[in-house]
């Protein structure tokens, strides 16, 4: 569990991304009000998880899903919608101070494994698993996590600091859509 005011190290540079690249990183066809995702499925790891939505801070960091609700995922609003072109975030934690969270086993994914997001459209879309990688949450790949298309991911994992309350790392899951 990452300390309240300190959020996946991606989000501080997304406002920045969004300047250098001069676009929205919301790149799907359908308009974000009109179409979201409702739900999760990771069968090989026994997550089945209701979706929040998650903006921006004010100091640009992505939000996380309140500590009160660990069994919540939420997807980042400023991402694409499962199943239209463009990154698509989901972000969750690991733990909390007293139990497991939602993406608790994120890390036990495979390469091959099915994840399945709903949409309030009633659209089930489904995604293969491409490659999952534990980065130091100072070298956060920010650009292929939030520009480059497919599903990913995000929760902390790796060694945890207790002096700064958080992990030092985090899991990131690639998927393409299938």
């Amino acid at each position: 569990m990452a300390r309240p005011g300190r959020v996946v190290l991606a989000g501080a540079v997304t406002g920045l991304l969004l300047v250098a690249f001069g676009k929205s990183m919301q790149t799907g066809t359908t308009p974000a009000a009109a179409v979201v995702p409702q739900s999760i499925d990771i069968p090989s790891i026994d997550v089945e998880a209701p979706l929040m939505k998650l903006g921006l801070e004010k100091n640009g960091e992505v939000e996380l899903p309140p500590y009160e609700k660990p069994k919540v995922a939420g997807w980042y609003t400023g991402s694409a919608v499962p199943g239209e072109k463009g990154a698509s975030v989901i972000i969750g934690h690991v733990d909390t101070k007293t139990a497991p969270a939602v993406f608790y086993k994120l890390r036990q994914l495979r390469k091959g494994e099915t994840v399945k997001v709903e949409r309030s459209d009633g659209k089930v879309v489904s995604f293969k698993v491409d490659a999952i990688e534990q980065v130091h949450k100072d070298s956060f790949p920010t650009k292929r996590v939030y520009m480059e298309d497919g599903l990913k991911l995000v929760t902390c994992g790796g060694k945890f600091d207790y002096a700064a309350g958080e992990y030092l790392d985090n899991i990131i899951v690639y998927a393409s859509e299938i």
